[in-house]
């Protein structure tokens, strides 16, 4: 492009607006810190590696380990190719069905991730909205919100799991197991997780309600939710970005002994329990 189209493009308000928010977080001090420290670049880098291969999977994995035309049994249970009799194709070795596990893992991986990732947002949605009430409103709504989440407490993810697969199969008779693995999974977690999200929100709206500007907002006749959503979320939203980096790995280990145990994801879908379990 010539330099006049680029200043026209960098002048657009879209590519300003991100410009100036991609310099103001590499201005942050959360920036700086990540910077400092060798062993969290480390870590990032092999977040990225893992997230980047899972979603590469297709096209970077040498084989697709859950299609028959590319599984033959003559190549079951072959070692690590790092191991005596072990096959240069097959890195981590086969499984007894001759599926090839580098493959396997890297699209378990993904599966694993998307389980995790979809059970995560749904446990912030319901946290953050009810935390947002409890602490806004008070009272016997409060009340009421925070005895359910102490009950919550009390139940670990592999028992709500069994009562929701328990539920969903007699609800939905005719529906296969494949069909439900993953929504029954999504909800599981959603519904164990979304405690801490709530207790958090909840904490830190008891004390902005407080603050000049939500005032100054009830007296221009605001609604309630609209001064919840637009000015109290923005500024008690910064803990449950923590709370979520941490409850993602929490969820994949959560769908893996589901998996494992039987209760989560068919073995005729991959993901790391089911490959445990295998």
């Amino acid at each position: 492009r010539s330099t006049a189209e680029r200043a026209e493009i960098m002048s657009l308000p879209a590519v300003r607006s991100l410009g100036s928010t991609l310099a103001k977080a590499l201005d942050s001090d959360i920036f700086a810190s990540f910077k400092s420290s060798k062993l969290t670049m480390l870590a990032a880098f092999v977040v990225f590696l893992l997230v980047l291969g899972a979603v590469l999977a297709p096209w970077v994995a040498p084989t697709n380990p859950f299609d028959p035309a590319q599984v033959f049994l003559m190549d079951a249970s072959i070692p690590p190719s790092w191991q005596q009799g072990g096959d240069p194709r097959f890195i981590f070795g086969t499984d007894d069905q001759g599926r090839d596990l580098y493959s396997a893992i890297l699209y378990g991986l993904r599966v694993s991730l998307v389980v995790g990732g979809l059970g995560v947002l749904l446990a912030a949605v319901i946290g953050i909205t009810l935390g947002l009430v409890a602490g806004y409103v008070g009272g016997r709504v409060d009340a009421i919100i925070m005895r359910v989440a102490d009950v919550q407490l009390t139940f670990p993810a592999i028992l709500i799991a069994l009562l929701i697969d328990g539920v969903v199969r007699g609800v939905f008779k005719a529906a296969t197991r494949e069909e439900t693995a993953i929504p029954v999974l999504v909800l599981s977690i959603g519904l164990s997780f979304w405690v801490q999200y709530a207790r958090t929100i909840r904490g830190s709206t008891l004390v902005e309600k407080n603050k000049d500007y939500v005032r100054a907002a009830r007296l221009v006749g605001l609604p309630a939710p609209l001064i919840m959503l637009r000015h109290v979320l923005p500024n008690v939203i910064g803990p449950v970005l923590v709370i979520l980096t941490i409850n993602l790995g929490l969820a994949v280990i959560t769908e893996a002994t589901l998996s494992f145990l039987g209760v989560g994801l068919p073995p005729t879908q991959p993901s790391l329990g089911t490959l445990i379990a295998i």
